[in-house]
């Protein structure tokens, strides 16, 4: 059971505090639920945050005043326990703020915010990311969301579509040992639809950069839509475990990326990485429709 639940009598959403994680997403009429929930056979997580990196660092590490820093994929915050901030019956908020250990890994103050706001069959999932230091700060921030797919357990997954809010195709950076390699992939769409296969994610994620959508939805065999994604968000990653016949695809946005398989740059020059003056706070969202 997670640490906290709220509904608005449409949808109920519960929420862990070990990293602000979403566990569940319910429609009240139905008592169908949304989320994958996390089995580690497949995955064990649910909806994590991705902050202050999203994806891997090229070496595992990166350069910061001449000095590296090792950092795991996607980096720290989901693992870590945040503090609620504010409740009530159809928003909560959680914080969580640089310390001691936090800066053995990443030497920035930041604070971060996480927000669950319910809206009839809508979750908003917001951030907020400020800079209390009198020094600039740098940072990715990315969503991770699995959703059930099938929806249906005696249904395939292979017989579901993806749609998303373009027409004729998507292309997608290649993702090779956790990194950005030089090649894309294009993948034709029918009227926005991608087939859902056996092998769609044999080679990891499909990495879609430079907002090419901006909604995409997960599609029964029937035709209907079932779960939209919507997001401003300028990448975002579909995926699902490689080889496991996973029950579930993530949606995610993200601002920021893995390293490329070449960059050698500084902490500073990742691409799609955030930047925040001092005083100075970083807000974005998503929503998540049933």
């Amino acid at each position: 059971m997670a640490d906290y639940q709220i509904s608005n009598g449409q949808i109920s959403i519960q929420i862990d505090r070990m990293g602000a994680e979403l566990k569940s997403l319910k429609r009240t009429d139905t008592d169908t639920e949304y989320l994958w929930e996390g089995d580690p056979a497949y995955w064990k997580r649910t909806s994590p945050v991705l902050f202050p990196i999203v994806g891997s660092l090229r070496g595992g590490s990166y350069l910061l005043n001449g000095t590296s820093w090792p950092m795991g994929q996607h980096g720290f915050a989901r693992d870590m326990e945040f503090q609620l901030k504010s409740q009530n019956d159809h928003e909560i908020w959680f914080s969580l703020e640089s310390n001691e250990e936090t800066l053995q890994k990443y030497p920035y103050a930041f604070v971060l915010d996480i927000g669950y706001e319910l809206q009839e069959t809508t979750v908003i999932v917001k951030w907020k990311v400020s800079n209390p230091a009198d020094s600039d700060l740098y940072f990715s921030i990315g969503g991770h969301p699995a959703f059930c797919c099938p929806i249906q357990k005696e249904e395939k997954q292979e017989d579901y579509l993806i749609w998303f809010d373009t027409r004729d195709q998507v292309t997608a950076t290649a993702i090779k040992d956790g990194l950005a390699a030089g090649e894309h992939t294009v993948y034709p769409l029918k009227d926005g639809y991608l087939q859902i296969t056996e092998h769609l994610f044999d080679n990891d994620a499909l990495v879609i950069e430079n907002h090419q959508a901006h909604k995409t939805a997960l599609v029964r065999p029937d035709g209907s839509h079932y779960l939209t994604v919507s997001f401003d968000a300028p990448l975002f990653g579909i995926w699902s475990p490689p080889g496991k016949k996973a029950p579930f695809i993530c949606i995610e946005p993200w601002y920021g990326r893995c390293d490329a398989q070449d960059f050698q740059g500084i902490w500073q020059e990742r691409e799609w990485g955030q930047y925040l003056a001092p005083g100075k706070s970083f807000e974005a969202s998503y929503q998540i429709c049933v």
